[in-house]
């Protein structure tokens, strides 16, 4: 094997001016590779350790878009909770508190949680041109799926290299063993190369990918064609977007050579390329079986408004369904459950079989939409200025919050989804250990009743283990994960989705809105969306409801409606941290204060007093991540991303 299998690019890794540091990357396990590679045994081996390398989405210290989000919340620093979540880089990221000597989540060196996608990216490599040694044991058909799926996962590394840095070196190869140190010393490619590589490589795998799996039980998780061009359409819109097409900040990034890195202006063509890659995912996805998820678990006997409930809660934790084209079946989402699930009963609190801790912010809890489908703010006839006071709940709340209960107005008279993702002081909770509907007896089998004031079982009733906001997300916690009769946690297993059909429907959209502004397809697609939720179209909702009628009727008011849209549909799914970069809007959106409950009452009147825990702030520089400092002193090839020092 004539191909070097070693850490390359780092620095890109650990070239050094000196010889013996040079010839300290050269790997002494060539062998061991060619080896891998006598037999299909060992090769599917290999294939399984390029797919180790993904990114673990759905992990809270590991994967940015979750702790490191706005639209949750945390303790900070505290022992209790870092001995089960970990280190708090994505927390820290979220505060500001990025830096270019030693990053955080560093997906490009592998350090502080961060796993090393160069490595991921040349053992692709290597399969890749390693495959045909194999010989008769692995030809035909078979091979040429094993490639492409590897294909893809090369793709999709540099793709998940690309969102976090930009631009960057593209590794179509291994280094040879017979490399310079001035070859291995690679400069950045531009955003608009890597973009057209990483299309490349998917297009090439998406023949020989099936449309579908066939043995769910042990290939879950492999690549498909449905999960090929559902990525390439989220790269494509992706690279269409203010972020990276035609960005002024970026104008004047440039190498050593004088190469300027990023788009010097706004392409919108890309925007077309977007539409038709999402239309054409859309269309695979259909004939492969994905489709919009409904919850009709037929061992459950439940009313239409629980059941539309667990429709919007369970299209994330469903394992399986229909509607995910892409899940994460590497990550078994225990971290992410055990730290987002709230105590139900004093015993609970007592065996702490789980640590939440996890919770939404007063920004999700103003996000999602009044029940009439616009947003509350927006509302005519919604008590925006008063929706921190107090009222009793209407009996047209009987699913949602308990009868009679006094809560916060703006608790009250919203949509589908606010209620099936969230849960407050006086609202129900399905499932975890009871799972017959609001108001079915035995009381004790019916939906939770969350009582969260100070002192309370869903409340604080300790120094640790409680909602700092005084929300609770229902999302990532499966209605089946729950605690046995030994007091001791029992998870449900399932994978997040990377990608689900909601997501690229509203993709679709979005590119569709950016070309020619509304259109009956772009209103098409958001709207299969919102029905699904109990909503009416957007068009309807806004003419009926809301105090800018014709918003949809433009590009720029139906581009925001879009973007609320995906914020709510696919709130606490790694996805709003991701699309307020690439929209640019991190920088209007992110900077303010962080509110809360006062959780230390135990009364109405003071309980329903709003706090401020903290103020973010968000600066052009956080866009982008940064090269560690060291890799570039080792490579002056390299350029920092602007205004990292």
């Amino acid at each position: 094997m004539k191909q070097l299998y070693y850490n390359l690019f780092l620095g890109i890794i650990l070239i050094c001016g000196s010889c013996s540091d040079y010839l300290d990357i050269a790997p002494d396990n060539i062998a061991t590779i060619d080896y891998a590679f006598r037999d299909k045994v060992g090769a599917e081996k290999f294939l399984a350790t390029c797919y180790n390398y993904m990114p673990n989405i759905g992990e809270p210290a590991r994967d940015p878009a979750i702790m490191g989000s706005d639209e949750t919340w945390n303790f900070e620093d505290m022992k209790e909770a870092s001995g089960s979540v970990g280190d708090y880089y994505p927390f820290y990221i979220k505060l500001g508190r990025q830096t270019s000597n030693n990053p955080y989540l560093n997906y490009w060196d592998g350090l502080n949680y961060g796993k090393n996608l160069w490595q991921g990216i040349r053992n692709c490599n290597t399969f890749i041109e390693s495959a045909d040694q194999v010989g008769p044991q692995l030809e035909g058909e078979e091979k040429e799926r094993w490639i492409a799926e590897v294909k893809f996962l090369k793709a999709f590394y540099h793709y998940y290299l690309m969102r976090m840095y930009g631009p960057i070196p593209l590794m179509k190869t291994n280094f040879s063993v017979e490399a310079t140190t001035e070859e291995v010393r690679v400069y950045r490619d531009t955003w608009d190369d890597c973009v057209n590589y990483v299309i490349q490589l998917i297009d090439e795998a998406v023949p020989h990918l099936p449309i579908s799996i066939e043995q769910v039980s042990t290939d879950m998780g492999r690549i498909t064609q449905p999960i090929a061009l559902a990525i390439k359409a989220e790269i494509l819109v992706t690279s269409a977007s203010p972020l990276f097409n035609g960005n002024p900040d970026y104008f004047s990034l440039a190498d050593n050579r004088g190469t300027k890195l990023f788009p010097q202006q706004y392409d919108a063509l890309k925007w077309e390329k977007a539409a038709i890659a999402c239309k054409n995912a859309i269309d695979t996805c259909l004939l492969a079986g994905h489709d919009l998820y409904e919850f009709d678990d037929p061992i459950y006997t439940l009313s239409d408004t629980t059941r539309l409930l667990n429709t919007l809660r369970c299209v994330y934790s469903d394992r399986y369904n229909r509607e995910m084209i892409w899940g994460m079946t590497k990550n078994t989402t225990y971290n992410y459950q055990y730290h987002a699930t709230p105590f139900f009963t004093v015993n609970m609190q007592n065996t702490a079989p789980w640590k939440g801790m996890i919770v939404p912010t007063f920004r999700m809890v103003e996000l999602y939409y009044s029940n009439n489908g616009v947003p509350i703010q927006e509302d005519n006839s919604y008590d925006y200025e008063n929706r921190f006071s107090v009222d009793k709940a209407p009996d047209s709340h009987f699913y949602y919050i308990q009868k009679g209960f006094r809560t916060a107005k703006i608790n009250m008279n919203r949509e589908p989804r606010f209620y099936a993702n969230l849960a407050f002081d006086g609202s129900y909770w399905f499932g975890n250990g009871r799972y017959k509907d609001v108001g079915e007896t035995p009381v004790t089998d019916a939906a939770w009743p969350m009582a969260m004031k100070q002192g309370e079982t869903s409340g604080k009733a300790g120094s640790y283990r409680y909602s700092i906001t005084g929300y609770w997300a229902k999302k990532p916690s499966h209605i089946k994960t729950t605690v046995n009769t030994n007091g001791a946690a029992v998870f449900y297993r399932y994978s997040c989705p990377i990608i689900r059909m909601a997501d690229l429907y509203l993709l679709y959209a979005e590119a569709l809105n950016e070309i020619d502004g509304p259109s009956e397809m772009a209103f098409r697609f958001i709207d299969l969306v919102r029905r699904r939720a109990g909503l009416d179209g957007v068009l309807d909702s806004w003419e009926k409801h809301s105090k800018i009628p014709n918003k949809p009727e433009t590009k720029e008011g139906l581009r925001d409606i879009i973007q609320q849209e995906r914020m709510i549909e696919l709130s606490f799914e790694s996805k709003r941290f991701w699309d307020l970069r690439r929209w640019k809007k991190a920088q209007s959106i992110i900077p303010g204060p962080i509110r809360a409950w006062n959780i230390e009452a135990n009364n109405e009147g003071e309980y329903y007093q709003v706090l401020t825990l903290d103020n973010l702030n968000f600066t052009t520089k956080e866009y982008l991540w940064p090269i560690r400092t060291y890799s570039i002193r080792v490579n002056n090839n390299l350029v920092q991303n602007p205004f990292w020092d």
